[in-house]
């Protein structure tokens, strides 16, 4: 009889670019898995991986058996997800990728008291700023923006319109002038967000009657996680360019000043979205969660 537990296991090493890591998400030590995968390798009589010390990547004919075999894997997975809900109670793992401001404003207080009513079904949340292709990297649902989902997807509104700003501490703006105009923070220390998806920092864009503008910035600051920028700001060690969710309770307390009102940009809001044939029923009630407690906040659902 065929075993499938090895294809599973050379698919998560190839899909994960690591032993490593793909022995972690499996929940098997990591020489359990080089052994699963070299067992493979001899019950087939061909070499799919080149591998050394710092990487590992898929020699042709792994390429064309991942090729062949990973959607197969993805398809049976989501099938044996839909057969569980068979036995009367919703069950299975949800992956989701999401930007760390959604999973920390949006996912984790919306999941929170849905939890317990569904003791069966596991949630796994990655937080992440990358693009990411959900189907390729075997997450069931994505959050993101709604100009930034792709089209072939099934997506679901779960936010409002996203409002950006430009917020400084009011012990920096004792040090430097007010900017009039986007033009001006070429005068003023911004602090950057890194993009991990191209290396890039985050451009600040900006509009006004209908003209687009995005603002040249520096700064001696640069960071890769938005709480981060927040905390420097609050610190009085630059100007942010982030949500206006993000810092409200700083605004309204006094803690930061948002500057640039008149151009601030207007984004659309976060969507759930997920591919057709990852419908199951369990990822049907976390999308459900969402919607409904978008819905109570009064946001258009779409």
């Amino acid at each position: 009889m065929a075993r499938f537990d090895d294809l599973a296991a050379f698919a998560a090493v190839v899909r994960l670019g690591s032993f490593t890591q793909a022995a972690a998400q499996m929940g098997v030590t990591q020489s359990a898995l080089s052994q699963t995968v070299r067992a493979l390798e001899r019950r087939l009589d061909l070499k799919l991986l080149n591998r050394t010390t710092r990487s590992v990547s898929p020699t042709e004919a792994g390429e064309r058996l991942y090729r062949t075999v990973g959607p197969r894997l993805a398809d049976i997975e989501a099938e044996l997800a839909v057969l569980g809900e068979l036995r009367g109670k919703p069950a299975g793992t949800i992956r989701i990728t999401a930007t760390e401001h959604a999973v920390r404003t949006l996912l984790w207080p919306r999941l929170l008291p849905w939890l317990p009513k569904y003791p069966d079904i596991k949630v796994e949340i990655s937080s992440d700023n990358r693009f990411i292709d959900i189907v390729a990297e075997r997450f069931d649902i994505g959050v993101r923006l709604g100009g930034d989902v792709a089209k072939d997807m099934i997506a679901v509104r779960i936010a409002p319109d996203m409002r950006l700003v430009v917020v400084g501490s009011p012990s920096y703006f004792e040090r430097h002038a007010l900017p009039q105009a986007p033009q001006d923070l070429t005068e003023h220390d911004c602090i950057g967000l890194r993009l991990p998806s191209h290396g890039g920092l985050l451009p600040w864009e900006f509009k006004q009657r209908g003209k687009s503008l995005n603002a040249h910035v520096t700064g001696r600051l640069v960071f890769n996680a938005s709480d981060l920028v927040v905390a420097a700001t609050l610190g009085g060690h630059g100007l942010a360019w982030v949500p206006e969710d993000a810092v409200g309770e700083h605004l309204a307390a006094g803690r930061l000043v948002s500057v640039l009102d008149d151009w601030s940009q207007i984004f659309p809001g976060y969507h759930a979205y997920y591919a057709s044939r990852s419908a199951s029923p369990a990822l049907g009630l976390v999308v459900e969660a969402l919607r409904q407690a978008s819905a109570q906040r009064g946001v258009p659902q779409t």
